[in-house]
């Protein structure tokens, strides 16, 4: 009887051990999510206000779809169960129900696809760029180049845990060594290959996201309307490193632009000075509405 006791409480203790060290492991860092979002990150280009906008319109034809097929179907239920309906019917065919449920998800399509394809349109033609960012990705790394603004160029790497500095407002797992600084109101061409494997350069708050690949050359682009600090990451599983290579990138005013070229050992271009703010290509907020939303095609690179 001792003997099967101190069996029972060996296995107790060794069980107590295991839950303790598996609750103190697994409990969650709140500190950077206290705002409890449930949406997409706000955007700072027009074209991930216009991605909102659409999700959003997706989200509400989503919801509808669900509440009706809910309530026919608890209607069937009800209306047809056996006990309500101890005869069926013998119909067997319907012809405005045939026509209603062809043409109605025909033109719920007609409605996803129009507004789709110019988001699409939108964001796969670039635009006249005031500048250019090369970025490359490394295992586990990015490197950036500011081909416009002479021999400016950097590799960023996350912070480890013990060199970030909160008083900063770097933050875990996201903050870089050297972020990558962009000024706010101008067309940037992003061109994004890999040296390795395939890596994805992908910011949220900008609405991009593509890949990096060896032997090849992508783009995209973006135009921040407003300044502050906006982080993405790798976005392809890349190997043991994938998720420790952050994107950081502050957006600032054009001087303060200028004055970080500067300090790099950079020159400013007299193009880049005198280059005026495209009004044409700024979108306004997406309405709530993109089906009725006009997007602009940026002109293309020449």
């Amino acid at each position: 009887m001792m003997h099967r006791l101190i069996s029972f409480l060996g296995l107790f203790t060794f069980f107590a051990a295991l839950v303790t060290g598996v609750s103190a492991w697994a409990e969650p860092d709140l500190s950077q999510m206290a705002s409890w979002p449930i949406g997409l990150q706000d955007p700072a280009t027009p074209a991930m206000e216009h991605i909102t906008a659409f999700h959003d319109m997706l989200l509400y034809i989503i919801t509808g779809i669900v509440i009706f097929v809910t309530a026919l179907m608890l209607y069937v239920m009800v209306r047809f169960n056996a006990k309500a309906n101890p005869v069926p019917s013998t119909t067997t065919h319907n012809v405005m129900l045939e026509v209603l449920w062809t043409v109605v998800p025909v033109v719920i399509l007609i409605v996803i696809a129009v507004p789709s394809f110019k988001l699409l349109f939108f964001e796969a033609r670039n635009p006249e760029p005031d500048m250019i960012v090369r970025v490359t990705g490394h295992q586990w790394n990015w490197e950036y180049e500011y081909p416009d603004f002479g021999d400016v160029s950097f590799t960023a790497n996350m912070l480890k845990e013990n060199e970030i500095d909160a008083s900063k407002g770097q933050l875990r797992l996201l903050s870089t060594d050297a972020p990558v600084v962009l000024p706010v109101n101008k067309n940037i061409v992003f061109e994004v290959r890999s040296s390795d494997v395939i890596h994805a350069f992908a910011v949220p708050a900008f609405g991009i996201k593509i890949d990096a690949m060896t032997g090849r050359m992508n783009s995209t682009w973006a135009r921040a309307t407003k300044t502050g600090t906006f982080y993405g990451q790798c976005s392809e599983i890349c190997g043991k490193g994938h998720g420790f290579m952050p994107i950081e990138i502050k957006v600032v005013e054009q001087d303060e632009f200028e004055d970080w070229i500067v300090a790099q050992g950079g020159t400013i271009p007299e193009s880049f000075r005198a280059s005026e703010d495209k009004e044409s290509e700024v979108l306004e907020p997406a309405s709530s509405d993109p089906v009725a939303v006009d997007l602009p095609v940026p002109a293309e690179a020449h």
